[in-house]
């Protein structure tokens, strides 16, 4: 027998001595029966247990047994799909792989190594040659496999099917248009110039300083391919013709007329109807026309050609038809005239008298008519200035016609413009470094762009030029002038009606379709202040105006400017006709031919493009290239800078608003010394200054037409150069950027 002790300890132990002790072995797989615990009994009682315990092994042995459970394996992984959309690309494109698998745990594609857990799923791949792709599903049990292939064709290189330049030559200041077209290209660009197009077919205008060979480059995924096109860029101007001429004008059937031209500039000449050419820049030919001709002269040059037309009229048999009355007297503006009337001879009277509408002439002098029966030309007050050369038309009852070129010569009277703003005005103070110590304007933003700097003085202005006044007139009108309406059909307007006469002389008069500048000066009286109305192309319609803008000084006995960025009838923002030279005040008390007077104002000039800026006294900007501020950052286009706090930096220069002087260090142009005109506003150019108020021909400089004026004389400013004015800083002169106010 065994003591209680024996029996104790872990369930595991107690088990095996229980065993050691009965001699019965438990097969591995066999477990029934409870385990005993810690005994505490009698050894009689011990006895009987043991007993009892083997008879319950023999029973465990024979009916107790129970295996351990078996563990399932899992079935292979298996694909149910494997796909490329597409299956077929360009190289450089993509295509999507997506498979679909059951039952398993991960998932790899290869050549590459793209791997993943999703059962399902997709992946994007851009091949460059056609690749065979295996998708290999795996999971404890095995893997299983599946292939497609992506076919992949290399791209052709996109073509070019053309680019062109039109015109192929222009003046500088001029535009040509760029176009292409392409096929297979995904991008484009040209330059230089940064041009990024959109679209394989288009158009672009490009504007180049200087001759330039633009490329265009259109790319794929093959690669790119160019074309180019060369602007060409001429420094030389259009050819002028300065007269072309019938003489006579009629004739009868079977006789001629000697045609006549007289031209600057022109290496080629060519008169139409017919086949005549020449190469003499002046010369005449004779024809012999059948019926009533009007002849075609052009003058051509490497910039481009020019055209003036000749009407020969041929009479009826019994006489021809002719304008007996060759000359007329000529005016003075703001009053009467003195009358012309015009005679004809020959012909089936009566007659009927008109002026030709043909563009290469003028109308009369604004304010001027022509009685159509009796040939009378009248004015109760005259409003054009300078020099007119209209045509004059007399029609026969048998419908012959004859033509006469008139000339009417009409002096300006502006004198009312010097009293245009106050005398502490930006507008009528001095810049010469002698007197005032202003010094040059260092901003990079200043100096006239360099490519305009060879550019010379041009004297916009004068007596006539190719028939019409040269210049941009302007009208004093009393305070009592009655408002018309006026309509403002493209920008910014100041006025719907104002104190415009039908008589307001129109720049380049009403046969031009340039800026057409109507520049009307109100006198004070009856409670009204003076004023300036000012209009950009402006129409006269009967009765009311019509005009593109306009701008209104409602008060110019004060310094007010225009709201700054409003814009007025010039680029800059600024009046136009204080800023203008007259021949009042060149003569002042003398005369034409011996003037004593004095330019009290920068004179308003022009360059191809001006900065994308303004400076005071400018108030508003249409131009070019940009500036970035001390920091690098670009500053607004279209909006003021400062000269006391400059930009640091510009792509070009010459901002709107620039006052710029003669340099001191340059000597007065010999031919001032006889050239009296033109030494006076040299003066002015020193004294005053030229300010920079609208884009045109570099070095343009704009006064008003006047017949005075000596064109001849003027010419003497072509000796100056814009490389010899130098910018000046006036910012310590301005009260506010509002007002013109000097301090």
């Amino acid at each position: 027998m065994y003591p209680k002790a024996f029996f104790q300890g872990d369930d595991e132990e107690a088990d095996r001595k229980l065993r050691e002790v009965e001699g019965l072995g438990m097969d591995s797989t066999v477990r029934c029966g409870k385990k005993p615990g810690v005994l505490e009994l009698s050894l009689s009682q011990i006895e009987i247990i043991v007993a009892v315990l083997l008879l319950l092994a023999a029973a465990l042995l024979t009916g107790c047994t129970a295996p351990y459970p078996t563990i399932q394996q899992p079935a292979a992984p298996a694909i149910t799909s494997f796909s490329a959309s597409p299956e077929s690309i360009v190289a450089g494109a993509s295509t999507t792989l997506s498979w679909a698998t059951t039952g398993a745990t991960s998932v790899t594609v290869t050549p590459g190594n793209f791997a993943s857990t999703a059962a399902s799923g997709s992946t994007t791949l851009s091949p460059t040659v056609t690749t065979t792709y295996t998708l290999t599903a795996t999971n404890s049990s095995g893997t299983a496999t599946a292939t497609v292939t992506v076919t992949v064709t290399q791209p052709a290189l996109p073509t070019i099917g053309s680019f062109t330049a039109s015109p192929t030559t222009i003046t500088l200041g001029g535009t040509s248009t760029l176009s292409w077209t392409t096929s297979g290209a995904t991008s484009w660009s040209i330059g230089p110039g940064n041009i990024t197009p959109t679209s394989a077919t288009g158009s672009t205008s490009v504007s180049p300083e200087a001759t330039t060979t633009y490329v265009l480059t259109a790319t794929n995924a093959a690669g790119s391919v160019t074309a180019s096109a060369t602007v060409t860029v001429s420094s030389s101007a259009l050819p002028t013709i300065n007269s072309f001429t019938a003489n006579p004008a009629s004739i009868s059937p079977g006789s001629s007329s000697t045609l006549s031209w007289s031209t600057s500039g022109a290496t080629n000449i060519a008169i139409t109807p017919g086949t005549f050419t020449s190469t003499s820049a002046n010369g005449s030919t004779t024809v012999s026309p059948s019926a009533t001709t009007t002849y075609t002269l052009t003058a051509t040059n490497a910039a481009g050609n020019n055209t003036a037309t000749a009407k020969v009229v041929v009479a009826a048999a019994g006489g021809p038809l002719t304008i007996t009355t060759t000359t007329c007297p000529g005016g003075t503006q703001n009053s009467g005239y003195a009358g012309c009337t015009i005679a004809a001879t020959g012909g089936t009277p009566p007659y009927t008298f008109s002026v030709s509408t043909d563009p290469n002439y003028p109308p009369l002098p604004e304010g001027m008519t022509l009685n159509a029966s009796t040939g009378a030309i009248s004015s109760a007050i005259i409003g054009g200035q300078g020099t007119y050369q209209p045509e004059i038309v007399v029609t026969d009852s048998a419908s012959g016609q004859a033509t006469q070129q008139i000339t009417f010569a009409i002096n300006g009277s502006n004198a009312f413009m010097a009293n245009i703003f106050p005398s502490d005005s930006i507008f009528h103070h001095r810049v010469d470094a002698a007197s005032t110590n202003l010094p040059v304007d260092a901003s990079p933003a200043a100096p006239i762009y360099s490519a305009y700097l060879p550019a010379t003085v041009k004297p916009f202005f004068g007596d006539v030029y190719a028939n019409f006044p040269n210049g941009i007139p302007a009208i004093e009108v009393p305070y009592n002038q009655p408002d018309v309406s006026v309509s403002t059909t493209e920008y910014q307007h100041y006025f719907t009606s104002g104190p415009i006469p039908p008589y307001a002389p129109v720049e380049g008069t009403s046969n031009s379709t340039g800026d057409r500048h109507v520049l009307v000066y109100l006198e004070a009286g009856g409670g009204y202040e003076p004023a300036l109305y000012e209009m950009w192309q402006g129409i006269y319609e009967d009765g009311p105006w019509t005009d593109s803008s306009n701008a209104l000084w409602p008060n110019v006995d004060g310094d007010n400017l225009t709201t700054q960025g409003e814009g007025t009838s010039d680029a800059a923002g600024l009046p136009v006709a204080p800023l203008l030279v007259n021949a009042d005040e060149v003569i002042g008390t003398g005369t034409p031919s011996a003037p004593n007077g004095t330019v009290q104002h920068p004179i308003r000039f022009t360059v191809n493009h001006m900065l994308n800026y303004w400076v005071w006294p400018g108030t508003e900007t249409a131009g070019y290239g940009s500036c970035k501020d001390s920091s690098g950052n670009p500053i607004s286009t279209e909006s003021e800078i400062s000269q006391a706090t400059p930009p640091s930096s510009c792509s070009m220069s010459g901002p709107a608003g620039e006052i710029y002087r003669l340099m001191a260090s340059v000597a007065t142009p010999a031919c001032a010394a006889s050239s009296p005109q033109a030494a006076i506003i040299i003066t002015g150019f020193r004294n005053y200054g030229i300010i920079l108020a609208d884009n045109g021909d570099s070095g343009g400089l704009i006064g008003t037409p006047d017949a005075r004026w000596n064109d001849t004389d003027l010419q003497c400013l072509t000796s100056l150069t814009l490389a010899d004015f130098e910018p000046v800083n006036v910012s310590s002169l301005m009260v506010n950027n509002d007002s013109g106010q000097t301090q």
